[in-house]
């Protein structure tokens, strides 16, 4: 693998001089936009994120808001409709003149949002994990990248499982499509053969799982340990894992690895049939440190439901919004440019009790931890980094890729540098 030359150093922030305030700033409040789908396939997932973004802002208003001013919430809907979220980003951007919009959940809506946001230099927070393979100027990921999640997960399953043979199963959109590339490419690195990989994908919302688990299954018989690595998406993952069950597959026999399963998913359903199998996060509920106490606290109060679980993408908006005010405060002003300036070299609390800091390249350094699931629908934590690993945007795995940093400082300001052939692949 060649060594790439982007040192994961924290950024000396650059000062940033006085700059004209944006139209949000000169309202009598700062509008912040919440884009995340409230109905439809992914609304099991993400109708939570905006109920965490409303807790955020109404504590940072309590706070004394930002700027002198108060923080406006404005909520759409984009009804798990990827196209929708384009018409919606540029609403709140144009109409609405939000300052930040935190939002997106699967990568095909962060796609579909992504040129509007670049069009007209907003600032988008995007909280899950994803593919990599990108960074943009307007983009700041607060998710996992695949060295963040993906590649840990594997790491485990092969040194601590002895797993030898792979199913990669995902919902068929960019996110698997493009992780499952990585992870083939990385699994053959490191000696694993065509016929001990197999890899499924079926749509959003699928629910006759009887067919493909039966070929897991028999996949599985093969003599070898075999696991399923899975970016099975949304309310699909109900009957996957109920299959599973149904047919006998166990977390002993096959054990799956989830990377879009937190604790909002497994709650209010029977979690049985998932009792043994694992999640890669970079945060569980069940993490024991006094941030993550106060903030369950803070979320049972403001929710008004003690039930009410915590999840990964929640800390990633909360950290993301964090990063966000300090970076408006440093700024003096809300204009995108002056924060897109500011933000790089933030470092603020995660949930875990360390520090998350941003980086040159838009993304963020967070622990990994991959969990058990256990019978109340929490995780127990069985694996962790000893420290914060910085996300990386290319995938030092694919041809394409490994020779590709990303750093937004000037003078550089690049997404895609090739440090090859010493060229901006892309625009700056």
């Amino acid at each position: 693998m060649k060594t790439k030359v982007f040192a994961y150093a924290l950024a000396v922030v650059l000062g940033v001089g006085t700059l004209f305030a944006g139209a949000a700033q000169a309202a009598d409040t700062i509008k912040v936009g919440i884009l995340h789908s409230l109905s439809g396939t992914m609304a099991i997932s993400e109708t939570t994120l905006k109920d965490t973004m409303l807790m955020l802002i109404d504590e940072q208003n309590k706070k004394g808001g930002l700027l002198g001013k108060k923080l406006e919430a404005v909520v759409v809907d984009p009804a798990s409709d990827w196209p929708l979220f384009a018409e919606k980003a540029r609403e709140l951007i144009t109409k609405d003149k939000v300052a930040a919009v935190f939002g997106c959940w699967t990568s095909v809506s962060r796609k579909s949002v992504l040129p509007v946001f670049e069009e007209l230099n907003s600032l988008l927070f995007y909280p899950v994990q994803y593919e990599g393979e990108e960074s943009s100027k307007n983009v700041f990921y607060t998710g996992a990248a695949p060295n963040q999640q993906a590649i840990p997960a594997v790491d485990y399953l092969m040194k601590e499982l002895g797993v030898k043979r792979w199913v990669l199963a995902g919902t068929d959109y960019v996110y698997p499509r493009t992780t499952n590339k990585i992870l083939a490419a990385y699994l053959k690195s490191k000696g694993v053969a065509d016929k001990d990989i197999m890899i499924n994908y079926t749509p959003f919302g699928y629910s006759d799982w009887q067919s493909i688990v039966a070929k897991i299954k028999k996949f599985g018989s093969a003599g070898k340990k075999t696991a399923v690595v899975s970016t099975i998406n949304g309310d699909a993952n109900v009957p996957f894992y109920k299959e599973l069950g149904n047919q006998g597959i166990t977390a002993d026999t096959i054990p799956v690895i989830a990377f879009s399963v937190g604790e909002e998913e497994l709650s209010g359903i029977d979690t049985k049939p998932l009792v043994g199998h694992l999640a890669a996060w970079n945060y569980f509920m069940s993490v024991d440190s006094e941030v993550n106490e106060a903030f369950i606290d803070s979320w049972h109060k403001f929710i008004k439901d003690d039930k009410r679980v915590t999840n990964d993408p929640m800390e990633a908006h909360y950290i993301g919004f964090n990063m966000w005010v300090k970076a408006v405060e440093k700024a003096g002003t809300t204009d995108p440019t002056a924060v897109q300036k500011a933000i790089i070299g933030v470092t603020v609390p995660n949930l875990s009790g360390g520090y998350s800091a941003m980086m040159p390249n838009h993304h963020i350094t967070k622990p990994v931890l991959i969990g058990e699931i256990q019978d109340d629908g929490q995780f127990e934590v069985v694996w962790q980094t000893p420290g914060m690993v910085a996300g990386d945007a290319w995938s030092d795995y694919l041809p394409g890729s490994k020779d590709l940093i990303s750093d937004w400082r000037e003078p550089l300001s690049c997404g895609n540098f090739n440090v090859k052939t010493g060229k901006c692949s892309g625009s700056k």
